[in-house]
């Protein structure tokens, strides 16, 4: 499902927010010399219409940004997700404490 913001989002935001998106998929931070970021700004420059004009395509092409636009949230999210919680071996109770926010009580010797 798509986020609430996302769908409420102008054209002109979610293509901002997929090249963001993108930029932070990318090891080095940069889609200067990116084929994906050329090709979705030639997309969306390809069905950008005019007040006066009804166009069905320019939805669609704008409800397929929010998607992919979704999928590389859900991604980013994903493998910081992944990183944090990975399987590291055995951990002491306290770190399984630590990670879901519980304290173990003190030993008063």
């Amino acid at each position: 499902l798509l986020h609430p913001k996302i769908i409420m989002a102008s054209p002109v935001r979610t293509l901002r927010s997929l090249l963001n998106e993108l930029r932070l998929a990318n090891p080095n931070g940069s889609i200067k010399d990116s084929l994906a970021a050329k090709y979705i700004v030639a997309q969306f420059q390809k069905y950008r219409t005019t007040d006066q004009t009804l166009c069905k395509a320019k939805e669609e092409m704008h409800f397929l940004g929010q998607t992919y636009l979704c999928y590389l949230q859900s991604q980013r999210n994903y493998q910081r997700i992944r990183k944090e919680y990975a399987g590291r071996g055995e951990r002491t109770v306290k770190d399984t404490a630590n990670m879901v926010g519980f304290k173990l009580p003190h030993d008063p010797k």
